[in-house]
């Protein structure tokens, strides 16, 4: 007889950016594919995948930030790299019974990257990479001001951070962990407050950045995540 009291675990949604760059590995795997080999173009992906053109340059896009791919405007996308299935992607898991833990544990993984993250970008940023990290932290404001929150938003500032650093192996890195933030970042706790002290911080990293003061800007990134990790425990209790 069937026990009422054990549900059965719901399916986990499909992630179909994540299908597209398997089988596209798959693909480039198969055909042998060399550096400097360009790929299908957009409409044949979707027409060999039945999958809408987001989904494909979602797939892409992932590829570039992974130093996998590179597209040339008005030619195509390019292999830099040869790829297989098991080759695309290092999948970083842990074992946290609690989401305390868990959100404590990426955040010591956080608190390095970023901080050497932001004093490298302090030091290389370009105009046009101060051009974008504030068009991200000015949609970052706008969305905390209208919500008292922001989630994507604020990953895209950090995002543009890290690609300030002319170091790919920083957005590499965070691609890799990305799910596994994702999955336990997304309102913690329940509290759309979580972190809204943090919100100050953000225009104060981006003046030392724009000051090329490296030091500042590590010390606005840890006051950062200071903030968050207080938050944790005391919205966990």
């Amino acid at each position: 007889m069937q026990d009422a009291r054990v549900a059965i675990t719901p399916l986990p949604s499909i992630d179909r950016g994540k299908q597209v760059m398997h089988a596209l590995a798959d693909y480039v795997d198969r055909a042998a594919l060399k550096a400097g080999d360009r790929l299908p173009t957009e409409r044949e992906l979707m027409a060999a995948l039945s999958v809408g053109r987001s989904t494909i340059r979602e797939a892409l896009g992932r590829f570039e930030a992974l130093g996998v791919t590179e597209t040339r405007k008005g030619s195509g996308t390019y292999l830099l790299k040869p790829i297989s299935a098991g080759t695309i992607h290092m999948p970083l898991s842990f074992d946290a019974a609690e989401l305390r833990d868990a959100l404590l544990q990426t955040l010591e993984v956080r608190r390095g990257i970023e901080a050497e993250a932001s004093m490298v970008a302090a030091r290389r940023r370009t105009r046009a990479d101060i051009g974008t990290i504030e068009e991200k932290l000015d949609e970052m404001e706008r969305v905390h001001l209208a919500k008292g929150t922001s989630g994507p938003e604020d990953l895209a500032f950090h995002l543009a951070i890290y690609d300030a650093t002319h170091n790919p192996l920083f957005r590499q890195f965070l691609e890799q962990m990305r799910g596994l933030f994702e999955r336990f970042w997304d309102h913690p706790f329940d509290r759309i407050d979580f972190a809204r002290r943090s919100f100050p911080y953000h225009r104060e990293l981006f003046d030392a950045i724009v000051a090329q003061d490296a030091e500042l800007a590590r010390a606005k990134t840890l006051e950062i995540l200071r903030v968050v990790e207080e938050d944790i425990v005391e919205m966990s209790k």
